[in-house]
Parts: structure tokens; C-alpha cells; sequence
């Protein structure tokens, strides 16, 4: 029996559309840049396919954008590819020092940020921060 409840609910969430999990933006040169210029509050995710760390932070912030929807209304998440971007002028710029970095942005100015943390509470804090920084 628990075998065909794993198989049904594996089929329908297959069957949901991609964009149905993921909701953050993938990094383009000049993307930041844009959504600063046009005043919004940034949330990057300097992240790898391969980094379990990287993982943990993404199913914790996947969780907590789950639990208070004016996260994603109000915050533009962007995940930078760490094997693509880890050398482009953003992350130096950043002075970003590994993948699994997680930074909070607006008016180009750094509100805060998290290397290698995968702390609920942490993370919360950092995105809370983000959250009040869309209504100053």
C-alpha cells in the first residue's frame, strides 16, 4: 500500500508545471542590476547543482516562502549558478567567497548575508530582513 502512495504522489507532483516549485529567478548578467535600478529588494542565492549545503538552504527557504507568501511578492530571488558565475564581475564585485553564499540587496546596498548557513533561523532573519527593506 505505501508503495502505490509513494507512486501517486510522485506522479502528480511530476504532472505540476516547473514553475510550480521554482520560483526564484535564474541569474543573467545585468539581472541584479535591473531589479535594483528599478527599486526592488534582491535576494541572490549563489548556489551548485552538486552542494548539498546548497540544498539544505534552498529546501529552507523554499519552506519559509511556503509558510508567508509576501516573501515571494515582495523580494525578486535570483539563484546564481556558482560553476557559471563564480568568476563574473557579480560575485567579485560581491566579494562573494564561496557557493552557498545567500545575500540580501536593495539600492545597492548589502542588508546582510549568509555563507554556508543552513540555520532556519538564520535564513528567516535574512529574508525578514529583505521583507522590511521592500516598504523603506
Amino acid at each position: 500500500m505505501k508503495r502505490r502512495n509513494f507512486l501517486f504522489t510522485s506522479a502528480a507532483f511530476a504532472a505540476l508545471p516547473a514553475s510550480a516549485f521554482a520560483t526564484a529567478r535564474d541569474y543573467t548578467p545585468g539581472l541584479v542590476k535591473t531589479e535594483l535600478a528599478a527599486g526592488k529588494t534582491v535576494f541572490l542565492d549563489f548556489t551548485a547543482t552538486w552542494c548539498s549545503t546548497c540544498a539544505t538552504q534552498e529546501r529552507v527557504i523554499n519552506a519559509l516562502k511556503a509558510k508567508n507568501p509576501a516573501y515571494e511578492a515582495a523580494i525578486t530571488f535570483i539563484n546564481v549558478d556558482w560553476d557559471t558565475y563564480k568568476d563574473a564581475k557579480l560575485a567579485r564585485d560581491l566579494n562573494i567567497p564561496r557557493r552557498s553564499t545567500l545575500v540580501a540587496l536593495k539600492c545597492n546596498s548589502e542588508l546582510g548575508r549568509i555563507v554556508a548557513g543552513t540555520s532556519r533561523k538564520q535564513i528567516k532573519t535574512l529574508m525578514d530582513l529583505a521583507l522590511q527593506a521592500t516598504t523603506s
